[in-house]
């Protein structure tokens, strides 16, 4: 399985507000240089991330994003079938398949996507950021604000 773009960055986004437990909220613009990511795209996948409850977003010249819930309450699973959508391994409508009708491979390829989302399950937002990755990214926030700063 491969994740798409939009489920990539908004993980990014989550781990690295994660690691931010300060007053100031972290402004787009910091994670879209961060991780290279346009600023538009960055602002469609917070607003989604905004509209689940998981992060706050504030507008205008003071505002930014934080983390709304606690990192160890979320699991990976529910965030990537969230961002992820209900779409299958595989798209037999789509391709007119004439096996589709007496074909087994949708049906073991749903359960492998089961098997990695129950997988995701087993994992918080905390545990992922809760090694080196975790360390990684306050080095660069910290990066972030002297050249700011600077």
């Amino acid at each position: 399985m491969r994740l798409t773009r939009f489920s990539d960055i908004g993980l990014r986004v989550l781990m690295y507000l994660a690691q931010q437990a300060r007053e100031q909220p972290v402004t787009v613009a910091e994670i879209s240089s961060q991780f290279g990511v346009p600023h538009n795209h960055l602002v469609k996948v917070v607003g989604a991330m905004a509209k689940q409850g998981w992060i706050h977003a504030t507008r205008g010249r003071h505002g930014g994003v934080r983390l709304a819930v606690s990192p160890g309450q979320l699991p990976i699973g529910s965030v990537l079938r969230t961002l992820e959508g209900d779409r299958e391994a595989i798209d037999c409508e789509g391709l007119a398949c004439r096996l589709a009708t007496q074909c087994f491979l949708r049906n073991a390829l749903q359960e492998g996507l089961n098997a990695f989302y129950s997988a995701m399950d087993r994992y918080t937002l905390a545990d992922v950021v809760g090694t080196e990755t975790g360390e990684k990214i306050v080095q660069m926030h910290r990066s972030f604000l002297k050249q700011s700063a600077g």
